[in-house]
Order: C-alpha cells, then sequence, then structure tokens
C-alpha cells in the first residue's frame, strides 16, 4: 500500500523502455530478412560471374578511345597469356 501512488515511470525509463522496443523490432526485422534471404540464394543456381568479361571491358576501352590500339592489342595479348583465373 506504501508505493500505491508511485509507478510513475521516469523520463529515462521512458526513453529506455522506447529504445528496447526499437532494437526489439529491429531484431525481429533483420532475423526475418536473413532467413527469407538465405534459402533463396541456396536454391539460386550457380553461374559465372556478373558483368562483363575482362575481353569486353578492354574493348570499351578501346572504343571509347581511353586506350590505343597497341596498349589494346598488348593488354589483350596479356590477357590471353596468361588465362583465365583457376579455382582452388
Amino acid at each position: 500500500m506504501m508505493f500505491w501512488f508511485d509507478h510513475d515511470v521516469s523520463g529515462w525509463g521512458w526513453f529506455a523502455m522506447s529504445a528496447g522496443m526499437v532494437a526489439f523490432w529491429a531484431l525481429i526485422v533483420t532475423a526475418a530478412v536473413l532467413l527469407f534471404r538465405t534459402p533463396s540464394r541456396a536454391t539460386e543456381p550457380t553461374r559465372g560471374p556478373s558483368g562483363p568479361s575482362p575481353e569486353q571491358l578492354l574493348a570499351e576501352r578501346f572504343a571509347r578511345g581511353e586506350i590505343g590500339e597497341e596498349d589494346y592489342r598488348w593488354r589483350l595479348d596479356a590477357l590471353h597469356a596468361f588465362g583465365p583465373p583457376t579455382k582452388h
């Protein structure tokens, strides 16, 4: 009976409850995103690297005039000399 009228939450209490609620919902949303995103990656077929190949990038630079013909041929020969990267 002594604490009947003393159940008010102070300003810091409201702040702590609000921060706790935001953290709780952020955790729930993060867990949901991770759960739904991970299985979709596992079922996705494995494919090569996305984007243009090194030869295509080199040809684009040559077409834009960033490199000259001699430099283009030298770099293209270097790409073909080393071949594709090997997987370990």
